[in-house]
């Protein structure tokens, strides 16, 4: 029972989001109602259902994650937990939270707070930070592409691919030796996805396509968040990278891995998308998280780390999230759910390529 301690210190996430009385906006009201747990039981063993390898699982989503208490709207909570035991004894914690009051960096260490507590510390390693007014509000308004009518949502098929260290580290070396510069992992990846993509849904050569991917502004803003660390909320822009269709299914890889690496090292907190509220919906845009390094993988709840982590979200847009794959396999995953059915052979094949 390492909820209520948890909670007592990050009191926000146990109450309600409202709307204000006057404004609209959307507040917390700290009202202490807790979070929403939930325990599970699966009558099948993880082997049945190839331990939740790989989407589509074998498994409907909504039976790994928390459903909402009666009478009241998931929109309210920011925060609910299952965990799932199976007949083997292994077990799946499921998540739904709220992308008003955490990101990515932010849920990672809640989870790891939790974890720890479970393990049996007193406190967690780092305190939480609620601290809203550092940060910057953001406009909210959706921007869609001009002269188009709006958008119907898209049919989207899973893609889930391993990718070896030895061969990203393959790709990274090429780029050094015709560029002179160095690349991540991030910047191979990112760019390949964005090409074999570009490639397979056969835009019109002209036509914008767009890569977007979100960047951790807790650096960027640290002379105004505790220099202690542990804010939880939303810290992070989208940057954006955009060209024809034409200029990234055709043109050079290694000059696509350029346009991002660019872009991740130009971009100013102060003109990006984050703060002005730019959402582009439209079936040219890519959306890329990589999900290795926020704390989902470090999650110890007393018994190890995870075997793997997979998100379940399904998105309006192309998605690629970017894990660790299974151990003990020192591969990184690709999920993906960025094309149409039409296209997905034609983007298996492209993808075949970084095999």
């Amino acid at each position: 029972m390492h909820w209520p301690r948890h909670l007592s210190t990050t009191t926000p996430l146990a109450g309600r989001i409202v709307p204000g009385p006057t404004d609209g906006e959307l507040h917390v009201a700290c009202t202490g109602e807790g979070v929403w747990f939930v325990k599970a039981a699966a009558s099948c063993t993880l082997e049945d259902v190839n331990y939740l390898d790989r989407r589509p699982l074998m498994i409907s989503d909504e039976l790994l994650i928390p459903s909402p208490p009666p009478g009241i709207e998931q929109t309210e909570l920011s925060f609910l937990m299952q965990v799932t035991e199976f007949k083997c004894g292994g077990f799946a914690v499921g998540y739904v939270n709220s992308h008003m009051m955490l990101d990515a960096v932010g849920l990672g260490q809640f989870i790891g707070a939790i974890c720890e507590m479970a393990r049996g510390l007193a406190q967690p390693t780092i305190g939480p930070v609620w601290c809203r007014e550092a940060i910057p509000v953001p406009i909210n308004q959706i921007k869609e592409a001009p002269s188009t009518p709006t958008p119907t949502p898209f049919v989207l098929e899973h893609h889930t691919m391993d990718v070896s260290l030895e061969r990203i580290n393959q790709l990274k070396n090429q780029f050094m030796q015709e560029t002179g510069q160095r690349c991540s992992a991030f910047d191979i990846l990112a760019a390949k996805i964005w090409q074999c993509r570009t490639r397979a849904i056969g835009a019109p050569p002209r036509d914008e396509v767009t890569l977007n991917f979100p960047a951790n502004l807790r650096r960027e803003l640290r002379g105004r968040l505790p220099p202690e660390g542990g804010y939880y909320g939303n810290c992070f822009c989208d940057i954006m990278v955009e060209a024809t269709s034409e200029k990234i299914a055709k043109g050079p890889f290694f000059d696509v891995v350029r346009m991002i690496k660019e872009a991740k090292e130009s971009f100013l907190p102060e003109t990006s998308g984050w703060f002005r509220g730019d959402r582009i919906i439209r079936y040219g845009k890519l959306s890329l998280s990589d999900l290795r390094r926020v704390g989902f993988f470090e999650a110890d709840f007393g018994w190890g780390p995870p075997d793997h982590v997979v998100p379940l979200m399904n998105h309006p847009i192309g998605l690629c999230n970017i894990v660790n794959s299974p151990v003990p396999d020192r591969s990184i995953r690709l999920l993906t759910q960025c094309v149409a059915k039409e296209h997905l052979e034609a983007f298996k094949e492209e993808m075949n390529q970084l095999a």
